[in-house]
């Protein structure tokens, strides 16, 4: 494989870009609201549907961002977290987040312990008739899971199902015009990030890779990759613990001996530890990709974050393996 996504591909993300512009972007607080698209992602015209905007509240922007596009003109979504500094483990609401959640119709949350204070923040702010997505109980990872479903494929895709099944709930007379939104997303911004998935898939499923930390373990899954990591070690790093002397020297091993390909990492979350994994793969030529556990730079539709991580984790496999 050619280390850069082939020419049909990037067509393919020129083209989710100019049919939904003004629909990528994560809302920040005070929420954005993206115009109309039809199934094509052309702009649908003017007067579609009832004129109801239906109220989000989006504990996160990635998640926000997909619920965004899907909503369209029927939709005001206001991230609670869009700041990249900001840690979701930890974050404490603001008055602001009780207003805007308690003003919220739907709100959508991460669960599985990621942010576990979006339920008290919930609890605190009731709203009668209010729908509530927690992510963690769509897709069946229970508390002490991996909270990181933002990043496999299998779980953004059921996400963009319930979310379009939810505003048609909530705004059944725009049933339709929802449904439209969800094929457009699918059909044209979502497209690349799903060819370039399978691409990977295809051609280095079972590739041995390293990992900083949990991130990226629903990714490699995603992609096939085999992740050799202790996952001792790619739990606590993402924890904020210090890994065990047994899980750091087994994954300095691998490095040392190249028992793996590639090395991903979140550069988000650069502990001296992790810094030193990254510059001893640097020194035995082990290629190195990065992600992050937020959408960089800030305002970053999800599917244009994520392919650009795609893009350098196919880049870095081409590098090692030569295909």
């Amino acid at each position: 494989m050619r280390s850069t996504v082939p020419a049909r591909i990037v067509r393919l993300a020129a083209m989710a870009v100019a049919a939904l512009a003004a629909a990528t972007a994560c809302s920040t607080s005070p929420a954005a609201t993206a115009p109309s698209t039809g199934a094509s992602g052309a702009a649908a015209g003017p007067g579609l549907g009832s004129g109801k905007v239906v109220r989000v509240a989006a504990a996160e922007s990635f998640w926000g961002s997909i619920a965004t596009q899907l909503g369209g003109e029927h939709a005001k979504v206001t991230n609670i977290i869009s700041n990249p500094d900001a840690d979701p483990h930890d974050y404490e609401p603001t008055a602001a987040d009780g207003r805007t959640v308690a003003g919220a119709q739907y709100v959508i949350t991460n669960g599985i312990g990621y942010d576990a204070w979006s339920d008290k923040l919930i609890a605190a702010n009731p709203a009668p008739g209010r729908t509530a997505l927690k992510v963690g109980d769509l897709v069946g990872v229970k508390e002490g899971g991996n909270p990181h479903q933002w990043y496999s494929p299998d779980s953004v895709h059921r996400v963009v199902d319930r979310i379009t099944a939810d505003y048609q709930q909530l705004d059944p007379a725009d049933a339709a015009y929802f449904e439209q939104r969800k094929a457009a997303f699918l059909g044209t911004a979502l497209a690349p990030y799903d060819q370039l998935v399978a691409r990977i898939k295809a051609s280095y499923a079972g590739t041995p890779i390293g990992a900083s930390e949990s991130i990226v373990t629903p990714l490699a899954e995603g992609l096939g990759l085999k992740l050799l990591t202790p996952e001792g070690l790619l739990d606590a790093v993402s924890e904020g613990t210090d890994p065990t002397a047994a899980d750091k020297a087994g994954a300095d091993e691998q490095i040392r001996s190249k028992q793996i390909k590639i090395y991903v990492y979140n550069s988000q979350n650069d502990t001296p530890d992790i810094k030193a994994q990254v510059e001893a793969a640097k020194a035995q030529g082990i290629p190195v990709a990065t992600v992050t556990e937020t959408p960089d730079p800030a305002d970053a539709a999800f599917q244009d974050w994520q392919l650009a991580e795609l893009r350098g984790i196919a880049a870095a496999l081409q590098q090692a393996t030569g295909k």
